[in-house]
C-alpha cells in the first residue's frame, strides 16, 4: 500500500512539474496591459491543475511558476497574487462542483477581481509603485484570465473527448471528469 501511495505522489509531482514548466514557457506569450504583464497560459494551467490535481497542487504550481518567472525576468511580483488566488478559486470550485464551465468562470473572477485587488498592496508595498487605485489591476487581470480560461475550456474539452483526461484522473483524484 505504501509503494502505491509513493507512485501516486511521484506521478502528481511529475504532472505538477510539467504544468509548472508549461506556465513558465507560456509566459513568453504575454502582453502588457496597464502596468501588468498578462500571461494567459498561466490561467490555462490553473484550470488544468484544478481538474487534474486539485486546489492545493494548483496553488503550489502557480507559486512555483510565479517564482520561476520572476527569477527569469519573465514576470513581476503581481504574478503571485493573481495566479495563486485564481488557482485556489478554480480548484475549490472544481473540487466541489465538477463543472468545467463554472471552474473557468471561477478562475476568471478569482484572478481578475480578487487577484486584481490583492495585487494592489503587492505593487504598492513590495514594488514601490503608486497604483492609481485599489481596482487598477482588475481590468488587465480580467483580460489575461478570460483569454486563458477560454483556452483552458477548449483544451480540456478536446482532451476529455480524446480520452486523455481519464488518464490524468488516474494520476490526480481518481474520479471521473464532467
Amino acid at each position: 500500500m505504501m509503494i502505491l501511495e509513493q507512485k501516486d505522489t511521484t506521478k502528481k509531482l511529475v504532472l505538477a512539474g510539467v504544468l509548472t514548466a508549461l506556465a513558465v514557457a507560456g509566459s513568453m506569450i504575454s502582453f502588457p496591459v496597464a502596468g501588468s504583464k498578462c500571461a494567459p497560459v498561466q490561467h490555462m494551467v490553473n484550470i488544468l491543475a484544478a481538474v487534474t490535481l486539485g486546489p492545493g497542487w494548483g496553488v503550489g504550481i502557480a507559486f512555483c511558476a510565479s517564482l520561476l518567472r520572476n527569477i527569469m525576468g519573465l514576470g513581476s511580483l503581481l504574478a503571485f497574487p493573481g495566479s495563486m488566488v485564481g488557482a485556489l478559486c478554480c480548484g475549490l470550485v472544481y473540487m466541489f462542483l465538477r463543472r468545467l464551465s463554472v471552474t473557468c468562470v471561477a478562475e476568471a473572477l478569482g484572478t481578475g477581481i480578487l487577484g486584481g485587488i490583492a495585487a494592489y498592496p503587492a505593487a504598492k508595498f513590495l514594488m514601490g509603485a503608486e497604483p492609481a487605485g485599489l481596482f487598477v489591476y482588475v481590468v488587465p487581470f480580467l483580460v489575461s484570465t478570460v483569454v486563458g480560461s477560454i483556452l483552458a475550456f477548449i483544451l480540456v474539452t478536446v482532451l476529455e473527448k480524446g480520452g486523455v483526461l481519464s488518464q490524468f484522473a488516474m494520476i490526480g483524484k481518481k474520479k471521473s471528469f464532467q
